[in-house]
């Protein structure tokens, strides 16, 4: 092996490693991961609507088990996207709001909600069309 071999294979490796954010870590995966999770997404857009209480965060949202709701409000809690209040009633109030990193993440995603929204019936239409196409 020569000097310029492993010049070259040391600069491909490099290259090669680099993913969206270049050389640095910037969080990129760990974000992807929670806007993966539908339930959490989907908590942060009711909550973009103001305070909520567990309950009522759990009626605004279809189809959530309270399993659900309580693993994505802690998810959601340790990254830092909402905060948890709780009032001393008896029983024990709780109540969820948007900490202010959430709200500038929530902005972004009420916004693919709205898309979502205006171009559902076309994106359906579509996906007919292909099915009706594809079955023999």
């Amino acid at each position: 092996m020569t000097a310029t071999h492993t010049e070259v294979t040391e600069e491909l490796g490099r290259t090669e490693a680099q993913g969206p954010c270049g050389g640095d870590h910037c969080g990129i995966k760990e974000v992807l991961e929670r806007l993966g999770d539908k339930w959490s997404l989907l908590v942060l857009v009711e909550l973009h609507s103001g305070p909520r209480r567990f309950n009522e965060l759990q009626r605004a949202i279809p189809g959530i088990s309270q399993r659900m709701l309580t693993v994505s409000t802690r998810n959601l809690l340790r990254d830092g996207m909402i905060t948890r209040t709780v009032f001393p009633t008896t029983p024990p109030q709780v109540e969820y709001a948007l900490a202010p990193l959430g709200d500038s993440l929530a902005v972004h995603i009420r916004g693919i909600a709205d898309w979502a929204r205006s171009n559902n019936a076309y994106i359906e239409q579509c996906r007919a069309e292909f099915d009706a196409e594809s079955c023999p």
